[in-house]
């Protein structure tokens, strides 16, 4: 993403927030949110989150991290309502592999643009 714009920290900021609202909702209040379990709700927050990354990193050009933030975003919601122990794999495997790929090709920026480790 462009560098005078931090989007990405905003959208992370807000889906962080949501998912930990909605999990604390359901371990303190009440253990479903409109009779859906809270996990499951928090957990799909992060998906969105993921997802609404790879819409925004597709618009600013970064093909690459659109797939791998997609990626990450269908593991996501593939674990959120998994009843059996293949679709939790599959979904972890998916999350994995896309979050994998994003903290190999952010390292690999940062050591050659130091202006960007901070």
């Amino acid at each position: 993403m462009d560098e005078s714009e931090d989007v990405q920290g905003t959208v992370i900021g807000i889906g962080t927030v949501v998912a930990l609202v909605l999990y604390a909702y359901g371990s303190f209040a009440d253990g479903t949110v409109l009779g859906i379990e809270a996990t499951n709700l928090a957990i799909s927050a992060f998906g969105a989150t993921f997802a609404a990354l790879a819409i925004l990193h597709g618009a600013y050009g970064r093909r690459d991290f659109a797939v791998a933030n997609g990626v990450a975003a269908v593991g996501l919601f593939l674990v959120a309502p998994a009843t059996s122990g293949p679709q939790t794999l599959g979904g972890y495997l998916l999350l994995a592999a896309g979050g994998a790929y994003i903290a190999v090709v952010t390292i690999r920026a940062r050591e050659e643009t130091p202006e960007l480790a901070g």
